[in-house]
């Protein structure tokens, strides 16, 4: 569970003996499951946590020009969360086998949360969750910037009156509704489009946001299945549930929004899913986890994607 007052515990816990139990009983911990309609195609494996990156993690990504070295939230929800570059060693068919040296800090990130994505023009987009300050928003960072360069409150433009975000992510080309961004809200599960527009200054403003629908779980990251991976004959998304312990598979409609009535697990018994990430090489899923050994857990199965970035140079606006 990461209802809010779960969340204000684990912030606070960032203590010796919650540093060790990451470090030592990651396997305790995560004994995560692929479900069993899936688990022919699919295999789930934990790579582990990441040498000096501040537990608790947050969202996830690759960075737009370098597909192998990752970005990462670490101290997630907290006043001194930052962003970090992690580098991967790659193996057979290019899949992932580890991490490269130790997490090097690359920018500010208070209060991240699932939600970090690149989007137009390579400026990062990073959902920020902060109980004790209820720092709700959204933040962007330009590239070649190491500061959040831009906050916007969401709550302000009617998303939810309850904390959020948790997560977000802009529709892949490709998909129904390229290009648009999705925001969910981690209370209430509730599912928003976000419409925006640049402001002249590099970074862009919410122009609007429009509810959608109610998923569940506690949603964090958000992952759209590439298109002709096994088992999702029809357009797809993936959704980390932090409440519930799970990734949720979803089925989207038109509008790249997930149907709740087409949900089915994924993978059951995690604890603390959180970040959601595709590997540009290969098509893998990674996500991160909040608490529950602090790691990066891989999927493998997915087809590669067509292009090696999910985010085009020019997205369509909403």
């Amino acid at each position: 569970m990461k209802e809010s007052q779960y969340k204000r515990m684990a912030t606070a816990g960032l203590t010796v003996l919650g540093v060790l139990l990451s470090c030592l009983l990651p396997a305790l911990v995560q004994p995560f499951t692929v479900d069993s309609y899936y688990a022919g195609s699919y295999s789930a494996s934990t790579l582990g946590s990441v040498t000096n990156l501040p537990p608790l993690y947050g969202g996830l990504t690759f960075k737009y020009d370098d597909p192998n070295t990752i970005i990462i939230g670490g101290a997630a929800n907290t006043a001194d969360g930052k962003l970090y570059f992690v580098g991967v060693v790659r193996g057979a068919g290019n899949h992932i086998t580890g991490f490269s040296g130790s997490a090097l800090l690359f920018a500010d990130g208070a209060y991240n949360d699932g939600g970090v994505v690149y989007g137009p023009n390579n400026v990062l987009f990073l959902a920020r969750w902060g109980d004790d300050v209820y720092a709700y928003d959204l933040g962007q960072t330009k590239a070649g910037s190491t500061i959040t360069d831009k906050k916007i409150d969401l709550n302000s433009l009617g998303v939810s009156p309850a904390p959020t975000p948790g997560g977000l992510m802009f529709v892949p080309a490709g998909f129904p509704g390229a290009g648009q961004l999705k925001v969910v809200s981690f209370d209430d599960s509730r599912w928003y489009t976000l419409g925006y527009a640049p402001d002249g200054s590099g970074t862009y403003d919410i122009t609007s946001a429009t509810y959608q629908v109610t998923i569940t779980g506690g949603p964090e990251g958000i992952f759209y299945v590439p298109a002709g991976s096994p088992l999702f004959t029809v357009p797809s998304v993936l959704v980390s549930e932090y409440s519930s312990g799970s990734i949720g598979a979803y089925v989207i409609d038109a509008n790249g929004d997930p149907i709740p009535g087409t949900r089915r697990d994924f993978i059951t018994a995690l604890d603390g899913a959180e970040g959601a990430a595709i590997d540009p090489l290969t098509g893998d899923f990674l996500f991160s986890t909040f608490g529950g050994g602090n790691q990066i857990i891989l999927v493998q199965g997915f087809k590669k994607p067509l292009k090696n970035r999910l985010f085009l140079p020019t997205l369509l606006k909403p």
